[in-house]
């Protein structure tokens, strides 16, 4: 199921930009919540790896060097939350934040993108990117109405450097374990196929109604973590 899962969600992002940890946080949480964050945060690297190989020219580079710094503060600050939760805690913040993600996407909030937005939107993206896996909607809100050949390979030029910030935090912190990123790489092959299925759809399917099929997806994965969580072990 969970490979299934990754297939999906790298489809998605392939096609509009994000969408692997907002599909795959929810149902990881649900099947193994002790891999959350660091398994997807591996993932994350991969399948942006990927994108940006592929997609580089379109990078808004000074947008991404106005952000990453403060995604860097952001981390530390996630790197604690870490060491403090439980699985069922960050069980709780994963489906919360999947679901805030979906109620700001799905009202399309217009925000500026300036040297003030990106600098809170880096903050928060390292604080939640690093807790709970699900970084790319902070940045996702700003960026969301420009064109898709500029949003695919930004977000991914992101999603390298602060998936990659939250991983070496993760790892001064002790909170990186060899079996998870061992996994990670058994389920690379998943992201490449979800890529290679993205190809066609970013031509053949209109934007709207792909982004409205992962806020439905997300927003129910995201209610039964929520309820899962909730309920006493």
């Amino acid at each position: 199921m969970l490979a299934a899962t990754l297939v999906v969600g790298a489809a998605i992002q392939g096609t509009v930009g994000l969408g692997l940890g907002l599909v795959a946080a929810p149902v990881t949480g649900l099947l193994a919540p002790e891999l959350v964050p660091e398994l997807l945060l591996w993932l994350a690297l991969v399948m942006a790896s990927t994108t940006l190989v592929t997609e580089h020219r379109g990078v808004d580079w000074v947008g991404i060097a106005w952000a990453l710094p403060f995604r860097l503060v952001g981390t530390v600050v996630g790197v604690g939350v870490v060491a403090v939760m439980t699985s069922r805690q960050i069980g709780l913040s994963v489906a919360l934040m999947v679901l805030l993600s979906v109620l700001i996407t799905a009202r399309t909030v217009r925000l500026p993108i300036n040297r003030l937005t990106l600098p809170v939107a880096g903050f928060v993206s390292g604080v939640t990117g690093t807790a709970t896996s699900i970084g790319g909607p902070p940045l996702a809100v700003l960026y969301q109405h420009r064109p898709a050949e500029t949003i695919r390979p930004t977000l991914a030029a992101y999603f390298v450097a602060g998936a990659g910030m939250s991983l070496a935090g993760l790892g001064l912190a002790g909170e990186l374990h060899q079996h998870t990123a061992l996994l990670a790489l058994v389920l690379s092959p998943t992201l490449v196929l979800g890529f290679l299925l993205a190809i066609p759809l970013r031509n053949r399917l209109p934007a709207a109604r792909v982004r409205g099929g992962i806020l439905v997806v997300c927003a129910v994965s995201a209610v039964a973590l929520l309820l899962r969580s909730m309920l006493p072990s």
